[in-house]
C-alpha cells in the first residue's frame, strides 16, 4: 500500500512525533509498504507524482531534553506560517491508501487533522475527530471519567491570565491539552505556586490544578479492545516529565509491572472503560497512578496517539505479548482500515 506516515506539526511534541513518524515508516517499509514520512507543516515541494518512492527520512532527527522552538518552526516555513497543513499535505494524504497519523500535542491529537480528513474522505489510522477531541482536553476527560464512575484526582480549572485561585498542596498545575507532560509542575510549597502557573500560562491560556497523588505510576495500552500488560514507570529523578520521557537512562520501565494477578485484571478494566467513555477507537494508551500504601488508583489521563519512539510504553507493552514493533505498525493500520469497510 501507499501510506503516508504525517508527523512533525507545531505542537510541543513536534520533536516526538518526527521521531515516532521515522521509526513508522520504517516498520512499514520493512513490511513491504511505500510509506514515506511527511510533515504536516512543512509539507513537501518535490514532484508529488514521485513521492512514495522518496525517502523523505531524516537519520539526524532526534528529541532534545527540552521541546521544540515553536516560533522558529512556524518562521521557517517557506512562504507564510498561516495555515498547518503545508505544500501538498492534502492531495498526497488524498492520493495514499491511508495516512498513518503519527501527530502528537495540539492540532494533530485534538481531532482537527481527522475532522478535515473526515470532510475529505481520506482513511487515516487511530480514533475518530470526536474521540481525539475528548481524550486531549483534560477537563472533558476528568468529567467523563466522573460521570463513569472512574477515579481520578480533584481538581479545578482557571486562566493563566487570572488571579491563581487557592488549592490545597502538594498540587500538580498543567496545561489543559498538552501532552508529554510540557508545562506541567508539581508544587510542593506556596512559594511555587505562582511561578508553575505562569509556566503553564506560556503553553495555553487555559490551566487545570488538581491533587497531587503520591505513588506508582503505571501506563496500560489498548489496542483493538484488549488491554495490555501494564508498564511501570520509575523516573530515576523527579517526575515523569519530557526529559525523563525522552532522554535514554533516565526512567526505569518494568514490563509487564509487578502486580498481583488481580490488581492488574481491575487496572485493565479500568483502562478499556476510559477508552470506550472517551470514544477511543483502535489503539491508545491510559496513564494510572496507584496510591501509596493502597490499591486505589487514578486514573491521570487518555492518550488517543500514543508515542511510538524508541523510548515509548506502547511498543514496550505490546512486546511483551508477543506483538513486535512491525506487527504493532501493522495492527493499527489493518485494525484502521476495517473500520472503512
Amino acid at each position: 500500500m501507499d501510506i503516508v506516515v504525517l508527523a512533525g506539526g507545531t505542537s510541543t511534541e513536534r520533536d516526538v512525533s518526527l521521531i515516532t513518524g521515522k521509526n513508522v515508516t520504517k516498520a512499514l517499509r520493512r513490511r513491504g509498504h511505500r510509506a514515506t514520512l511527511l510533515d504536516v507543516f512543512m509539507g513537501y515541494d518535490g514532484d508529488v507524482s514521485a513521492f512514495f518512492d522518496t525517502d523523505g527520512i531524516d537519520e539526524t532527527l532526534k528529541i532534545s531534553d527540552t521541546d521544540p522552538d515553536i516560533q522558529g518552526i512556524l518562521a521557517s516555513r517557506k512562504g507564510d506560517a498561516k495555515g498547518l497543513f503545508g505544500e501538498n499535505v492534502i492531495s498526497l494524504c488524498k492520493a495514499a491508501d491511508i495516512v498513518f497519523v503519527a501527530l502528537h500535542g495540539e492540532d494533530g491529537e485534538d481531532g482537527k487533522v481527522q475532522a478535515t480528513f473526515d470532510l475529505m474522505g481520506i482513511k487515516y489510522t487511530g480514533s475518530g475527530s470526536f474521540g481525539s477531541a475528548l481524550a486531549m482536553n483534560k477537563y472533558v476527560a476528568k468529567e467523563l471519567m466522573d460521570a463513569h464512575g472512574v477515579k481520578n484526582a480533584k481538581y479545578i480549572v482557571t486562566k493563566g491570565g487570572e488571579d491563581a485561585p487557592e488549592f490545597p498542596l502538594p498540587c500538580v498545575i498543567k496545561p489543559f491539552s498538552g501532552g508529554s507532560s510540557v508545562g506541567v509542575s508539581i508544587v510542593m510549597q506556596q512559594s511555587e505556586y505562582d511561578k508553575a502557573i505562569k509556566q503553564a500560562a506560556k503553553y495555553e491560556s487555559d490551566i487545570i490544578i488538581e491533587e497531587y497523588v503520591k505513588g506508582r505510576e503505571f501506563s496500560l495500552g489498548i489496542v483493538g479492545g484488549e488491554a495490555l500488560p501494564p508498564i511501570e514507570i520509575i523516573p530515576k529523578a523527579g517526575f515523569y516529565d519530557y526529559k525523563n520521557k525522552y532522554q535514554e537512562g533516565m526512567t526505569i520501565e518494568i514490563c509487564p509491572a509487578e502486580l498481583d494477578d488481580a490488581l492488574t485484571k481491575k487496572m485493565q478494566d479500568c483502562a478499556k472503560a476510559v477508552f470506550k467513555a472517551l470514544d477511543l477507537d483502535v489503539y491508545g494508551r491510559i496513564d494510572f497512578i496507584l496510591k501509596d500504601g493502597t490499591e486505589d488508583f487514578y486514573c491521570l489521563e487518555a492518550n488517543s496517539l500514543p508515542g511510538m519512539t524508541a523510548m515509548s510504553l506502547l511498543p514496550q507493552e505490546a512486546a511483551a505479548v508477543g506483538l513486535e514493533y512491525d506487527d504493532l505498525c501493522q495492527k493499527i493500520v489493518d485494525l484502521s482500515l476495517a473500520k472503512y469497510e
